[in-house]
């Protein structure tokens, strides 16, 4: 063999061992290398629902799906006819104490104590007579003439006479000098628990009237129009746009970088666009998402945490339900 053919050889040999080193690191690279995990989230938003605090049917729903309301626009009204009957019992029970309260108020009528002032002079008078009547019967008993019967009969009806006497003349004089003090404080104790009633009644009308109490976009609608609803149940979910976070499962070996107060960027696939965010709420998913070990030897059990967070700067036509994704 030549010289040359012995150099060609050689040659051949050492890029056949430089071709397997390269292919077997190749292979090993790929092999014991970690694939690039992401972790993905999606979008979520502060919602709140309306409802009613009375039973009713839906007259009109002023919004539909989509629009956006502000703070006291008007979202439903409903009618409630029970609501309606209790409040003309309120007013009737205000007005009847209010009567009541201006009466002892006031006091009687001139009317009424002249009415009374007669009534006692006639038992007055009745009482003069059966007082000289019993005073008749008893000289006559005492005498013999008039038996014991007779005698308590009149002696009874003049005590009777003698206390519808005195019972007369307090009715004046209630009458002429008024209610008492704690009369009137009973009176005015009525016509306030009245104005409490109609007070109370006044706030489940309003209730018919459903209007925002806070700015955002209708994002559910449940009854139709004609449809009854019961106490609490809800009529529709308004989502706030001005509170949005992301939310992120994650396993607790892929938390590094997003501890409470950190910032990282998340990648939005709706935009093609990257955001930064800041984390602000870190739980403990439970047992129930454990990441369980398949091998005995050298791997343990991992949990998985809820992270939340906030973007620190807004994009525009970010909605509910866009996903997150974070890239390692």
């Amino acid at each position: 063999m030549s010289a040359k053919s012995q150099h060609n050889n050689v040659l051949l040999a050492i890029l056949g061992f430089t071709t397997v080193v390269v292919v077997v690191g190749i292979i090993g690279f790929f092999a014991f290398s970690h694939e690039k995990e992401n972790i993905q989230g999606q979008v979520e938003v502060s919602e709140y629902r309306v409802s009613s605090k009375v039973p009713g049917r839906i007259l009109e729903i002023r919004v539909k799906e989509g629009d956006y309301v502000k703070v006291g626009d008007t979202l439903a009204i409903l009618d409630a006819p029970e609501v309606r009957a209790k409040m003309e019992q309120a007013q009737s029970a205000e007005n009847a104490a209010a009567a009541q309260e201006e009466m002892a108020r006031n006091g009687a009528r001139q009317e009424q104590i002249q009415g009374a002032y007669q009534v006692w002079q006639q038992a007055k008078a009745g009482l003069d007579i059966a007082q000289k009547s019993y005073q008749r019967v008893q000289r006559l008993f005492d005498e013999g003439v008039m038996s014991a019967q007779k005698r308590d009969e009149a002696f009874a009806n003049y005590k009777a006479m003698e206390a519808q006497a005195k019972a007369a003349e307090s009715q004046y004089n209630m009458a002429r000098n008024g209610a008492r003090r704690e009369e009137k404080q009973a009176a005015q104790a009525l016509v306030g628990r009245a104005k409490g009633a109609v007070q109370e009644v006044t706030s489940y009308i309003n209730e018919t009237v459903q209007i925002a109490q806070m700015e955002g976009e209708v994002s559910n609608i449940y009854p139709k129009v004609g449809e009854l609803v019961g106490t609490g149940s809800p009529i529709m979910t308004i989502s706030i746009m001005s509170d949005l976070w992301g939310t992120f499962n994650v396993r607790e070996d892929q938390l590094g970088g997003l501890a409470v107060g950190k910032t990282f960027n998340a990648y939005v696939p709706a935009f093609n666009k990257t955001i930064p965010m800041k984390v602000y709420y870190m739980k403990d998913q439970g047992s129930y998402a454990v990441w369980k070990a398949t091998k005995a030897n050298g791997q343990y059990d991992l949990r998985t945490f809820e992270v939340k967070a906030r973007p620190t700067q807004p994009l525009e036509g970010l909605r509910p339900g866009m996903s997150l994704v974070i890239q390692d």
